[in-house]
């Protein structure tokens, strides 16, 4: 095994890493990391990492040993090493790490930060991977997603549009955990099953659940389970604890074929202080910030990302885009947000220090998100980028050119810590909030929100939604059915974490699967049920979506009848075709309640929390009613509709119109 270098070869590489160090290599991976190629009946692989203040630079590895293994050259003042390896034979799946020498002396064995395969778990060692040559077999699926998404977008510079007219129902999934091998516990590592076993079961349940997109907690390498992916070591790897690359590629097909869009959790505020990891990598601050004040979060016991550095931004934002690329991930979530724009985030007076403004904002966070999202719109314009963002930080959804960071989307976390207290309260004090079903409503269509039931939320004591309902048994029930009414009636997009949807009374645990045998068990096969008839409502009714961010789309019926605990509202979609939503949240049925309606006629129920199957009462409006007028106190003259409201219920309505289109 030989080792080949010429002035030639390194003339070639200036272009990429003068880029890199500006900070605009947007394909930083192609040109750091391992690369192999055929030559004349031999294989050679290039070596490159970053390593500024590393005193030398070492691969060792199952072909070149795992003690003294082969020194780098430093190819570039400001720290790119590299080593070409020549072997007789492919080297592909071969072990290899990084032995970097600080200057102190000290050898820190390091895992390949550009990696696209790792070990994982108690295994930390880079594989040495090819994954060019995947022939993609969704073609219909992305001209799918581009008209969807972009559908006014023609030529060579196509217009982001930052919001779309389109459902979006996503069902947020932890893989390791959704199903097991025969259920069994994952603590050993043992029973995962492989991404090809999970798409297999995954993509036809979403479908016919109603869901349109999934969202997976991070499935970039990490060491540590209990993270649940949170704490990533190898960004340009799919955890090894599901398969390999190809399997990967296998699932995202696989769910594109069944029609559903595949979002991925996306870590670049911080990473963990393993020690193969990227902490301290050149045995000293090089990844991270290097200022106390901004280096680490305590909470947490991680590093943050120094994203002010051009390295890093060429890092990161090469990232995002290698799993559009390389992967057709359909969008990304982008993780604490919040943490990355706020320099006193998780940190007591006098633990940070103000910007040159004089103000707590992280001013290079601010320009690498739109710096992230503009380069991310410019090749991907049907992307999806949606920040979890748990403040009121203004502008998140907006425009670069306007002035904001450029997301397209925002989980809106206050509405849920909203309703959450809601529901929780008894029904005999829930008048003295009833804002919090009101609120939400003021700054609605501020940004472009999704409305989460995220896997944060039953998690740590919060409890499961179901359990969350206040009631006995069969309340609680029945008040999450008008809650998921609630929330995928009200304008924004919907996100729920796996197992909301038949009403897991336990809390998520990620070494178990869900409790997929209390399907069994009446109230939650019924859930079930409700879950996807609710979400087919949501998919086959415009009104429900295709004006999400304005009061063209979206009007108050009933909003302060705090007393009653009833709220009802229209919506209405481009061509003028509504819904009535009607939402009871009192134990109490609402019989003959006059519910007032835009037009003169007959109103059909076309939805009900309460039918037998969903495990209702039964308690229904059958008979179309036909509206009469009255006057009101203030002598208003109001159309009106007499109906029958379940009791912790909610059912929608229409207007009956022979002409009319289905919804």
């Amino acid at each position: 095994m030989n080792e080949t270098k010429t002035p030639e070869a390194v003339r070639e590489n200036e272009l990429p890493a003068y880029l890199i160090h500006q900070g605009t290599n947007y394909t930083a991976y192609d040109y750091l990391g391992c690369h192999g190629e055929a030559r004349e009946g031999s294989f050679v692989y290039t070596f490159r990492t970053w390593a500024p203040n590393a005193r030398r630079v070492a691969l060792v590895s199952d072909f070149t040993g795992w003690d003294e293994g082969r020194d780098f050259e430093r190819i570039s003042e400001q720290g790119i090493w590299e080593l070409c390896v020549e072997s007789p034979e492919s080297l592909e799946g071969k072990f290899y790490k990084f032995a970097v020498t600080g200057q102190d002396g000290e050898v820190r064995m390091k895992a390949d930060p550009y990696a696209f395969q790792s070990e994982t778990l108690k295994k930390t060692a880079s594989v040495v991977r090819n994954i060019s040559g995947h022939v993609w077999k969704d073609a219909k699926w992305l001209a799918k997603r581009s008209a969807t998404v972009c559908p006014k977008q023609r030529g060579f510079k196509p217009k982001v549009t930052h919001f779309y007219s389109a459902p979006m129902n996503i069902y947020e999934v932890h893989l390791g955990s959704w199903r097991t091998k025969d259920g069994a516990c994952t603590a050993d590592g043992e029973h995962y099953l492989n991404y090809r076993e999970i798409a297999d079961r995954l993509a036809p349940y979403v479908s016919n659940m109603g869901y349109t997109h999934i969202e997976l907690l991070p499935v970039m390498e990490h060491p540590y389970d209990g993270s649940w992916g949170y704490q990533v070591c190898g960004y340009f790897a799919p955890t090894s604890r599901y398969g390999d690359p190809e399997d990967f590629r296998y699932f995202i097909e696989k769910l594109h074929e069944y029609g559903i869009g595949v979002i991925l959790d996306w870590v670049p505020a911080h990473f963990p202080k393993d020690a193969h990891g990227l902490y301290e990598f050149d045995g000293q601050p090089l990844y991270e910030y290097q200022g106390q004040d901004r280096m680490e979060n305590r909470g947490w016991g991680t590093r943050y990302f120094d994203v002010g550095r051009p390295e890093i931004q060429s890092f990161l934002i090469s990232n995002a885009l290698f799993w559009l690329r390389e992967y057709h991930a359909d969008g990304l979530r982008i993780d604490a947000v919040a943490a990355m724009l706020y320099l006193d985030y998780d940190r007591e007076p006098g633990e940070w220090i103000p910007n040159t403004e004089g103000n707590n904002h992280n001013l290079e966070a601010i320009a690498f998100f739109r710096k992230l999202n503009t380069a991310v719109f410019r090749e991907f314009p049907d992307a999806l980028m949606i920040a979890e963002e748990s403040t009121s930080w203004p502008m998140i959804t907006k425009p670069v050119w306007e002035g904001g960071l450029g997301f397209n989307f925002k989980w809106n976390m206050g509405w849920a810590n909203d309703v959450f207290d809601y529901i929780a309260t008894d029904p005999v004090y829930r008048r003295y909030i009833h804002t919090k079903l009101t609120f939400p409503m003021m700054y609605a269509f501020s940004e472009n929100y999704i409305l989460p039931v995220s896997h944060d939320e039953v998690v740590h004591g919060k409890k499961s939604l179901v359990d969350k309902c206040f009631g006995e048994y069969d309340d609680k029930f029945a008040c999450m059915r008008t809650l998921l009414l609630y929330m995928m009636t009200l304008p924004g997009k919907k996100l729920t974490f796996m197992g909301t949807e038949f009403a897991q009374f336990r809390e998520w645990d990620y070494e178990n699967q869900l409790e997929w045998f209390m399907t069994e068990y009446p109230r939650h096969i019924e859930m079930q049920r409700f879950v996807n008839g609710v979400n087919h409502l949501y998919l086959a009714t415009p009104a429900l979506w295709e004006i999400d961010d304005g009061w063209d789309g979206f009007e108050w019926i009933e909003a302060d009848l705090a007393e009653l605990n009833i709220l009802a509202y229209r919506r209405r979609d481009k061509r003028g075709r509504e819904v009535i939503v009607v939402l009871n949240f009192a134990p109490v049925k609402r019989e003959g309640f006059a519910l007032t309606v835009p037009k003169m006629g007959r109103y059909e129920e076309v939805f009900s929390t309460d039918p037998y199957e969903f495990g209702g009462k039964n308690i229904l409006n059958e008979e179309a009613v036909r509206t009469r007028s009255i006057v009101d106190a203030e002598g208003t003259k109001k159309n009106v509709i007499d109906i029958t409201v379940p009791p912790l219920g909610g059912c929608v309505f229409r207007k009956q119109q022979s002409t009319d289109a289905a919804l």
